[in-house]
């Protein structure tokens, strides 16, 4: 496993983590979630990503009871948890970004995951609804109490992102280390150009997730919809098909699968690998359901090297959506 900092913080991160978005407490039963996290840890990944609103709180409760169970030392691992959407309850002051919502967010999902502080809490959204000053202090607060250890926000824009920032340096604070984009092969144009700034700036690390777009970037999909469950099958989730699935992104996938066949990997490994090789990913967030496929993605770090300039010209001709940078 490699491992690389998390922004310009000294926190090492495995460049390949492990999420539960969609399984834990869903999808899998908890032997096989325990199952997958032993050999993610078996495999160098240190960092376990989860959410309060994962499963609605049970994603947490199901790693929170294998993390106990395992009895791996504190040191050896990062958990997060992100706040904003509530775990299922809607009342005032149980979702946003309000200092309220915040702390007891951080409180319950310390409790749920069996940890005495969070490594890494996001901002799972940003709040209109909450000024900026009052969610910034009330992450230096838990900072503070060592409830958690750093803080970062999940799919915002770079302009609230630097705003943030602003606030925390006018107020002599600690500002966001990390955000957590969506980035895969298909949606690029945030992170390859929209952030762009920023990692020169503040220094921004990133916990990439969705590298397979919701596993279009295998080839489970090149003939139709499988037999099988796959999370775009799954009752609840028919936006999310309608958001990656369609008839051009099977063609891409199709020409892709021709390049990896060449190479003598997957689409998935491909996929993972394209992601890792960008210098600002600090992680690339791993999901799965089956054993023998987070192996096999567990190896995809062995392919960067392959992708040199000649492969990586042949895909994004395949790809054929390179990001447009402003001119200025």
């Amino acid at each position: 496993m490699e491992y690389r900092r998390l922004g310009k913080s000294g926190l090492q991160v495995s460049t390949l983590s492990f999420g539960s978005w969609l399984t834990f407490g869903k999808q899998i039963g908890d032997d096989v979630a325990e199952n997958l996290m032993k050999i993610a840890y078996d495999n160098g990944v240190n960092f376990f990503d989860n959410a309060e609103i994962y499963a609605t709180g049970k994603s947490e409760i199901v790693m929170g009871n294998i993390l106990k169970k395992l009895g791996w030392r504190r040191s050896s691992f990062l958990v997060s948890s992100k706040v904003f959407f509530g775990y299922g309850n809607k009342l005032p002051n149980e979702t946003g970004l309000s200092r309220k919502h915040v702390i007891e967010g951080c409180h319950d999902a310390m409790k749920r995951l069996q940890v005495d502080y969070l490594d890494l809490y996001f901002c799972h959204r940003p709040d209109k609804n909450t000024p900026i000053e009052e969610t910034v202090l009330a992450m230096n607060t838990l900072i503070q109490q060592g409830k958690i250890l750093y803080w970062g926000t999940s799919e915002w824009s770079a302009q609230e992102i630097m705003e943030a920032h602003m606030v925390a340096k006018d107020y002599k604070l600690i500002g966001p280390t990390m955000e957590q984009p969506q980035y895969n092969m298909f949606h690029r144009d945030k992170f390859e150009v929209e952030y762009d700034q920023i990692y020169k700036t503040v220094g921004l690390g990133t916990t990439i997730w969705s590298p397979l777009a919701s596993g279009v970037l295998t080839d489970k999909y090149l003939h139709g919809l499988p037999s099988e469950s796959t999370r775009l099958t799954m009752e609840g989730l028919e936006w999310l098909k309608e958001r990656n699935l369609n008839e051009h992104r099977i063609k891409v996938v199709s020409e892709l699968k021709n390049l990896a066949d060449e190479m003598g990997t997957s689409v998935a490994k491909l996929a993972i690998a394209w992601c890792a090789k960008n210098p600002n990913v600090s992680t690339v967030i791993l999901g799965a359901s089956k054993e023998q496929h987070l192996k096999e993605t567990l190896t995809s770090l062995d392919l960067v090297s392959k992708l040199d300039d000649s492969v990586m010209g042949r895909i994004e001709g395949i790809l054929g959506n390179k990001p447009r940078r402003p001119d200025f």
